[in-house]
């Protein structure tokens, strides 16, 4: 077995002040044990309006935030998986994306987000990711690690689970959701789509989480949450904001192969195309 860390912050618009708090939170899973890391989406930065969070973006080795990360990862041999932006091929866009750094402090995967969060309600909320966000257009295959093989997904990807059964069908052992949720959105559906996507796929389940107020604009539900493969929450950190916190638990690959033997799903592709 193996522990793993998840961290909850809140991040802001300075990457300095967001570095400072991801070093915290190394602190304290190397302190734990931890053998990974699992930040949230958009651990660099949060910004207030479109056009800042465009404004801000930098290139990864360019970025003081990513470049104080891997330092971070190669000088505490903790493997980091990271939610950043990075710039888009349109110069009005950014890419949101997930970094894996290794215990070398080398990138060695990313990922970009292929669903985003549009909503124009009348009379009610307007949210458009798509105004300052490119489209990823490829799921990654699953990347090797000490405990197993990491699928990575970001945050509404959660809500379509073609996307993760098909990191289950590449062989994921664990699946991530580095997350900003609202709080209406987290309330009502967050551990209810993290346990699904646990149990349909019988993986473990990392859902790094944003938590509280980044700016006026904007407020993150939090709770980072560990599932196991039988949609056993693991972890929960809540929605305390108060300080950058870390949960801990074992990927057990007994009990990954006892799901996956004792609940065989053996899908009728005869009946309906293979995901």
């Amino acid at each position: 077995m193996t522990l793993i860390a998840v961290g909850q912050l809140t991040s802001t618009a300075s990457m300095a002040h967001n570095l400072r708090q991801c070093q915290v939170l190394v602190k304290k899973a190397v302190q734990a044990g931890a053998k990974a890391l699992f930040l949230p989406e958009a651990t660099d930065y949060i910004g207030s309006s479109p056009e800042e969070t465009v404004a801000l973006v930098k290139l990864v080795p360019s970025s003081e935030f990513v470049t104080g990360l891997r330092e971070e990862a190669r000088r505490e041999k903790l493997p980091i998986h990271v939610g950043v932006h990075e710039p888009g091929l349109d110069s009005n866009k950014v890419k949101n994306t997930v970094l894996w750094i290794n215990d070398q402090g080398e990138i060695a995967h990313r990922y970009q987000k292929i669903h985003l969060f549009d909503v124009d309600i009348k009379n009610g909320p307007v949210l458009k990711e798509s105004r300052s966000v490119e489209r990823g257009s490829q799921i990654q295959p699953p990347f090797e690690t000490p405990f197993g093989k990491v699928g990575s997904t970001i945050c509404f990807d959660i809500r379509f689970p073609e996307i993760s059964l098909a990191l289950k069908r590449m062989g994921a052992d664990i699946i991530t959701y580095p997350s900003a949720f609202t709080v209406p959105t987290g309330k009502a559906h967050w551990e209810i789509l993290l346990r699904a996507r646990a149990i349909e796929t019988q993986s473990y389940v990392v859902a790094a989480a944003q938590v509280g107020r980044h700016n006026e604009k904007r407020v993150s539900y939090g709770h980072s949450m560990i599932v196991d493969p039988w949609g056993v929450v693991l972890a929960d950190l809540g929605d305390n904001s108060q300080e950058p916190e870390i949960a801990t638990a074992e990927i057990d690959h007994e009990l990954l192969k006892k799901v996956r033997t004792e609940v065989p799903l053996n899908r009728r592709t005869d009946v309906y195309p293979e995901i």
